[in-house]
């Protein structure tokens, strides 16, 4: 192949690429987020999880909640309006602080998997992770930490 031809061919290839990145998920981003402390929950905005693009009313799948009680923040699934899941980011296998990565939350230090349900996939880890109550009340979703 030329040069002028294998330039051509790339720059058709990241053209392409640049195209496609508005229909990926995972270019969203990871929302990051404080919740708020209110006696044994932990309260975020249910409009933490509207991703509204181009006038289309789009969700988040997932959040990170954070707060500076908490040792290890916590990844919340939005599984429909009504339905919420909350999983502390703690590896069962040696306590080290989950990544996410769409459905599933992985550890860095040795590679177990789990699952938006906190259902372990791949060891070393053998036990499923930490999951919390969540109730949805009026604009807010309610983590019972207790």
């Amino acid at each position: 192949m030329h040069r002028q031809d294998f330039i051509k061919t790339c720059g058709w290839s990241c053209l392409s690429f640049l195209g496609a990145v508005p229909f990926m998920e995972s270019c969203t981003g990871t929302k990051y987020l404080t919740g708020k402390l209110k006696g044994s929950y932990l309260e975020i905005p249910l409009d933490a999880f509207v991703l509204t693009r181009q006038k289309e009313l789009k969700f988040r799948h997932y959040v990170v909640v954070q707060h500076k009680a908490l040792a290890y923040p916590i990844c919340v699934y939005r599984l429909s309006a009504s339905e919420y899941q909350a999983l502390l980011m703690k590896c069962t296998h040696q306590g080290t602080e989950l990544e996410v990565y769409g459905d599933r939350l992985q550890c860095p230090a040795h590679g177990s998997e789990f699952t938006k349900y906190g259902i372990v996939q791949n060891g070393p880890a053998e036990e499923h992770l930490r999951i919390f109550p969540v109730l949805v009340e009026l604009n807010a979703v309610k983590i019972n930490l207790a």
